[in-house]
């Protein structure tokens, strides 16, 4: 099963890239750390020293139209921030 939904490409994270060799990672919510670890050393082939995650919670949202209140939820999210090892790299960019 495939843990690994899309790579966190953001200005923060990759000022956090350069200066800590750590990557971002959204993931599936029911994803653990060894899980991670392996998916991300198989597809990238890199070594992993270390993973960190974080649960994000949805937030209620509501806005105004003409036909009412209307009400919803985004969604909750899962992040991971991956360390590698001194040397490795990660070009996300390659594909293009």
């Amino acid at each position: 099963m495939a843990f690994i939904i899309k790579p966190l490409v953001t200005e923060k994270m990759t000022a956090i890239t350069e200066k800590q060799n750590k990557f971002g990672f959204i993931v599936r919510p029911q994803a653990n750390k060894l899980q991670i670890k392996k998916e991300v050393e198989e597809l990238y082939n890199v070594t992993v020293t270390d993973v960190n995650t974080m649960n994000y919670a949805g937030k209620n949202k509501t806005r105004y139209t003409r036909a009412g209140l209307v009400k919803g939820r985004t969604n909750a999210v899962k992040k991971a921030i991956v360390t590698l090892k001194e040397g490795d790299t990660i070009d996300f960019y390659s594909n293009i």
